[in-house]
């Protein structure tokens, strides 16, 4: 049950909240989104909460990059081992990487674009939009959280960031993915045998194809939940500020040319 309804009323609408999250449309650098496609393919769509692109295009980096062996490579070829890299890579799986990897990048640069004129014809139009919802399942209301522990709750573990901010979509996924990197790259048993003093039998049992998977995936769950909580919390502050405008201002009330209002 939402207190106000979505209902097509507007054209455009700034924001939904909804049991799984909040999902609103801001403002957003769109090199930086084309970036964190470059970074790892799905990471700007998810930014731009466009979650089945997203999800299709890091389930494909993952699948791909595995069977190409390009992490392998890319290792091998910081370590000045070019022959090394190119004997290890597939080539009948890299070819097909190249096309997705360059669209994930290029779409993505053009729906922030896009979503950025969106956001401006929103914003003039201002509509109302929910701000509570509750179901049978969650409870989810636009409020203020705090930017910093979105960013230290993602440092412990990628996802919880997002959840402590009611991205449960995002949190969901990536927590899922940390799970399976864990899992593969074998990396808490080698964080063990360091803190044994075992550096060489932790350096062994550790898969370097799974672990180059964790910059990418830290840094977008730091980034996401710190962006969405700073956004979030200017979305609930004009909220606020409207909603005591229309209610409690009064009619009469003019602000003079020239004069600040905060």
């Amino acid at each position: 049950m939402n207190n106000y309804t979505n209902d097509n009323t507007a054209r455009r609408y700034k924001a939904h909240v909804s049991i799984f999250g909040t999902t609103q449309i801001h403002l957003r650098n769109p090199y930086i989104i084309a970036w964190w496609s470059a970074a790892f393919p799905g990471f700007g769509h998810m930014i731009l909460s466009k979650y089945l692109r997203g999800f299709t295009l890091f389930i494909w980096e993952v699948i791909i990059n595995l069977n190409s062996h390009l992490n392998l490579a890319m290792i091998y070829s910081f370590q000045g081992e070019i022959d090394r890299a190119k004997a290890v890579l597939d080539t009948r799986w890299l070819l097909i990487y190249i096309p997705v990897y360059l669209f994930g990048i290029w779409d993505s640069y053009r729906t922030t674009v896009d979503m950025n004129n969106i956001y401006v014809l929103a914003d003039r139009e201002d509509h109302r939009f929910n701000t509570f919802s509750i179901g049978a399942f969650e409870i989810n209301y636009l409020d203020k959280r705090e930017p910093v522990l979105s960013f230290i709750w993602s440092l412990f573990i990628p996802g919880l960031g997002q959840l402590y901010i009611h991205r449960v979509v995002t949190a969901f996924f990536v927590i899922l993915w940390v799970v399976v990197f864990f899992y593969f790259s074998h990396a808490l048993q080698a964080i063990s045998l360091l803190f044994l003093g075992e550096i060489e039998q932790g350096t062994k049992l550790l898969d370097p194809e799974w672990f180059l998977f964790f910059p990418s995936i830290y840094g977008f769950a730091i980034f996401d939940s710190y962006l969405n909580t700073v956004e979030n919390n200017k979305l609930f502050e004009k909220e606020q500020r409207n909603f005591l405008k229309k209610n409690y201002q009064n009619p009469n009330f003019k602000v003079l040319k020239g004069q600040k209002v905060d």
